[in-house]
């Protein structure tokens, strides 16, 4: 089986520029393909597990792959399903969040003997010439064409500033440049890339004369569409600074049944066969499959031991079983083992307001153990402790969180 059958039997495959010529190309041969990350944030989140997964599955198969960081497409932002202009980036700030990148990027990529590439559109793009570029490039985009691209249809409405409406270009002029310099013929990105990735495909093709494609993963969404990965918190992200491996765990570990054989199958390395008969289980057999799924995402992301950990704080907590040290705490000194408990909580971030947490103590939604708060005002007692100086709480039906005096 081709990597081609792979990747569309697991439900990476989106759009092709060429689609049979593709299918040829990898069974035949061993190609090159780039996949471009812009570094927005010092951590990569959960939208881009499923290009990194497609890169796996690309260089298991014995294919390429060149990580193209955006130092340089950074400072202007793509605009591509935004409704306003993101905000402009400094060096410095980009520089630190590729360092960031290149760490979580090792545990899904090998760089080791040049099996794959890493690579910063800065070194490039920042000395290009205007005029240079406007005759080598700007001759072959039609405006016409650009303006019907999707990424720029609903910027179109509330305003795209002649700045962002060059990131078509700069994408493109990566691809060409990636195609001379390592003999690039792939890019491949979320679908959401499109109208960039063809760009880039049509310019090698008028210019070089050369085959080059693209190819595009669906994003990741619910069995209704929306896009998965955001919590109460935020976005779900991979460095576990910003999300603990307990809460990616539980993301996981919590989804709809519906989506369950869809992020088996795009989200972690498990024969088909086994996730088709995972995702087959019913009622609260699929518990089961939800447990699979949350241990394989975290332990491809956090590494095993992590993942063990996640494991073992949720059966704690939900099973009765397993270890409490790994539910995520909050440190209390003594004096604040004696303050409102609602105090302590926002200053902890667990409610994003005081009113916030009142409404939830209203709503009956806020436990100690398994007794409902009853009074917004509770003041906590250090006598309400355990013999660890330990006390659980629970937010909702699924949020644990334990108050530790130290």
């Amino acid at each position: 089986m081709s990597v081609f059958d792979v990747l569309q039997e697991r439900g990476f495959l989106k759009q092709m520029s060429h689609e049979e010529e593709i299918r040829e190309l990898l069974e035949k041969e061993k190609i090159t393909f780039y996949i471009g990350f812009d570094p927005t944030a010092d951590s990569l989140h959960v939208g881009h597990f499923i290009a990194l997964m497609a890169m796996s599955h690309m260089q298991k198969a014995g294919h390429r792959p060149i990580v193209l960081l955006g130092g340089g497409t950074g400072m202007v932002g793509d605009p591509s399903g935004k409704d306003e202009m993101r905000k402009m980036l400094t060096p410095e700030f980009i520089a630190h969040n590729i360092a960031c990148f290149k760490k979580q990027m090792s545990r899904f990529i090998d760089f080791t003997d040049d099996k794959a590439i890493m690579v910063n559109n800065a070194d490039w793009l920042l000395d290009l010439n205007y005029i240079k570029l406007l005759r080598e490039v700007g001759v072959h985009f039609s405006v016409n064409r650009m303006l019907t691209a999707e990424c720029f249809k609903k910027r179109l409405e509330r305003g795209l500033s002649f700045f962002e409406f060059n990131y078509m270009i700069m994408q493109a002029y990566d691809f060409w440049t990636l195609n001379k310099k390592y003999g690039c013929v792939m890019e491949m990105g979320g679908d959401d890339q499109w109208s960039n990735m063809l760009a880039g495909v049509e310019l090698i093709r008028r210019k070089e004369q050369k085959p080059a494609f693209c190819m595009t993963c669906k994003l990741l969404t619910t069995s209704d569409g929306r896009k998965m990965g955001k919590t109460e918190k935020g976005a779900l992200w991979l460095d576990l600074e910003k999300t603990s491996p307990y809460d990616f765990y539980q993301y996981w570990r919590n989804v709809d049944d519906s989506d369950v054989e869809n992020c088996l199958a795009l989200l972690t390395f498990l024969p088909m066969d086994e996730v088709r008969r995972l995702g087959s289980l019913k009622d609260s057999a699929i518990n089961e499959a939800k447990k699979v799924l949350a241990y394989e995402v975290t332990k491809l992301v956090h590494g095993e031991a992590e993942a063990e950990k996640a494991k073992q704080a949720a059966e704690a907590l939900f099973g009765g079983g397993g270890a409490m040290t790994d539910v995520p705490t909050i440190n209390l000194t003594a004096e604040q083992a004696s303050t409102k408990l609602i105090d302590v909580l926002t200053a902890a971030k667990v409610f994003s307001s005081k009113r916030e947490a009142r409404q939830m103590v209203q709503q009956g939604g806020l436990y100690i153990d398994d007794t409902a708060v009853s009074d917004a005002e509770m003041q906590l007692a250090p006598e309400m402790f355990d013999a660890e100086k330990s006390l659980l709480i629970r937010k909702g039906k699924k949020k644990y969180y334990r108050l530790l005096i130290d």
